[in-house]
This record gives structure tokens, sequence and C-alpha cells, in this order.
């Protein structure tokens, strides 16, 4: 006899249930594939060459010393001066008849002394013999002591009259050239008023910034090549004369100022320079793949190796760059691994597996690792 229908069907279904409720193994996790390279320790030259700024380290404006009018321009815009020519008058004549009853006061304070000693001195004399007393004898003194003080005060305004008369003579305070003229003839100027410009040429200085990791390789005496756009054919030699003593903490730059010969004034104030120091090489510099570096919005990120499995997220500073190296000046040392490929979507502390050959097809496994981990 056959079995019943019904009961076949149940039979069917309980063996579904069961083979249903058998555990079912899960894959194992598939971890993003990188390429690794070494951090190697390499000799770096670099040509250290620095923007910079022509300045003259004489360049002044000359104030009047005297107020007055002026009454003579004895030199243009433009020309050249000797130190002490005389280039402007302001009303020497009234200087000079100051100057004259300066010295006729002091001849008066003088003569005035001299007849007030002669009086003390029989005073005192009279005094000595018990012709006279005590009170005339003070009185006598301080009438001496006051024409003493009286014909100093105009011996020193005789000193004033006979100084404003020099003053009256403006001359130029260094050898150059009149940059720029600011009054003219006629016109009133007080104490102080500006009167021109003297800009000096010859020498001339550039000045310069050097970066903080170029700071240590320059020194005072240094010789440097300076080159102009105007003269792009020439190379103008200068001599270092000034190392600040400070890093600019805003710019992380050192200032330095060098000093250009300039006989024939072909070099001008204001003009950019660029200033040549020459190669210096640095010796063991630890340098990875430059495409081994990541820039994100903290900075260049590199990711470093830990005993082959996981990767630790580092910012670093770079440096120089030469033939696809880049410099990293700090938290990494010659020897250890780096991820140089797949670094795109890792994360601080992810687990990796190591690729021994360069594969140039898309991994599908580290395009959905990425995309679960992008920050």
């Amino acid at each position: 006899m056959s079995g019943h229908p019904k009961l076949g069907l149940l039979a069917a279904l309980g063996l579904a249930i069961s083979a249903c409720s058998e555990p079912v193994a899960k894959p194992p996790p598939v971890l993003p594939s990188v390429l690794s390279a070494a951090v190697v320790a390499l000799d770096v030259e670099e040509h250290i060459d620095a923007p910079g700024e022509l300045l003259a380290p004489n360049h002044t404006t000359v104030a009047a010393e005297v107020s007055g009018r002026i009454t003579e321009i004895r030199v243009r815009e433009g020309s050249a001066v000797d130190s002490g020519e005389v280039v402007l008058e302001i009303d020497p004549q009234r200087r000079r008849l100051e100057l004259e009853a300066a010295r006729a006061r002091a001849a008066q304070a003088d003569a005035s002394l001299e007849k007030t000693r002669r009086q003390a001195s029989r005073v005192g004399e009279l005094f000595r013999s018990r012709v006279t007393s005590q009170v005339n004898l003070d009185q006598a003194e301080t009438d001496l002591r006051l024409a003493e003080a009286s014909a100093a005060a105009e011996r020193a305004e005789l000193g004033v009259a006979e100084r404003a008369l020099a003053d009256a003579s403006v001359q130029a305070p260094f050898a150059g050239l009149v940059a720029r003229r600011l009054v003219n003839v006629g016109e009133f100027v007080q104490l102080g008023t500006p009167l021109f410009e003297v800009v000096s040429l010859d020498p001339i200085e550039v000045s310069f910034h050097l970066s903080e990791i170029d700071s240590g390789r320059v020194a005072l005496g240094q010789q440097v090549d300076v080159r102009v756009a105007p003269h792009p054919d020439e190379v103008f030699r200068a001599v270092v004369h000034f190392v600040s003593p400070t890093i600019d903490s805003s710019t992380r730059t050192l200032l330095v100022k060098a000093e250009v010969p300039n006989p024939d004034g072909l070099l001008r104030p204001g003009l950019f320079a660029s200033a040549d120091l020459g190669v210096a090489v640095r010796r063991a510099v630890p340098m990875v793949p430059e495409e081994a570096i990541l820039q994100r919005s903290d900075g260049s990120v590199l990711f470093r190796l830990r005993d082959r499995e996981r990767v630790e997220r580092l910012v670093i500073q770079t440096g120089a760059e030469q033939n696809g190296m880049v410099e990293v000046l700090d938290g990494v040392v010659p020897g250890e691994l780096v991820v140089q490929r797949g670094h795109t979507g890792l994360i601080d502390g992810a687990q990796v597996k190591l690729r021994s050959d360069d594969e140039t097809s898309r991994d599908p496994a580290l395009e959905g690792f990425a995309q679960r981990n992008r920050p």
C-alpha cells in the first residue's frame, strides 16, 4: 500500500526547514591591497635662489632746522651732490643780522661783567680794611654772580645764532642724487618742514628672505650673485653684510641683506632681484615616492606600515623634490615602509594586504573598501 500524500508533503517540508536551520559560513573579510615602498636616504642637491628687492642703504629726507623764507635752491632733481654741498638757502641774511645782534649783546654782557668784577674787588679790599660792612660785600658778590650768569647766557645765545646761520645753508648729508625736491623759492618753511630727498646708489643693497630649512646656509661675508630683469645678461656680485638673528615667526623665513657695488648706477632701488647662493648638498635626506603622499584638508598625509599589516596615518611636512622623490621633514626614518599605491580610501589603523607587483588594473575589493571608509 502506498503512503498517504499528505504525509509525504509534511516530510519534505520538515527536511527543507532542517536544511535552512544549518549555520551559513561567512566569507572572510576583503582587505585592501596596497603597494609599499621603503623610505630611502638620498643626497639632495639644491640650488638656493631667493627673490628679493633692491634698496638704497642711504636714503633720507632732509628737513629745515630753522624757519624762514627759501631764498635760493642750488640743485635740481636728479642732480648729483657731494657730502656737505650746500643745496638750499633759508634766508641767510636774516641769520647774519641775528648773529651780529647776538655778538653785540655778548660783548655788552662781557663788558658789564668786567665792570662788576672790578667793583666787587674794590668792595672786598674795603671790607678787609674794615671800611665797609659785610652787607655791602655780600651785595657785591651777588652782583658779580649775576653778571657772570648774564654773560654766560649771552655767549650761549651767540652760539645758537652761529648755529642758525650754519643751518640756513642746508647741506647734503652724504654724496648721492637728489631724488625729489619738496619746496620752491620764496616759500616760507617752519622748523622740521621736509625740503628734499637724497639717495645714494653706490653701493646699493639687496634684501631677500631664505626659508627656514636654508637658514643655516648663509653667513656674513658670503658672496651672492644678483640678477635683475632690466639687465638679464649681467650678474652683479654682492657680499652678505647682515643676517637677521631671528626667524620671522609669521613667515618662517630669515631676512638677509647683501651689499652690491653700483659704480655705473645700473641698479636702482625698488627693482625686484634674484639672489643666487649657489648649490648646497644635504646628505642622507629621508625621501619617499611622490605618489605616496596625499593632499588632504589637514595637510600632506602619508600612511606608514606597522608590522606589515596595519597602516598609521601621518600628517607630515615636505621639503625638497628630486626625480620623483619628496623629502619628509619629520615622522619617518630611512628603512620604514609606507604605502605607495592603494591608499586613497585608507583610514588610520586599517588592516591591509601587501602586494609585491605593480597592479595597474582597478581592484574591485579595494574600490569597495575605499567607498565604505572614505573620510
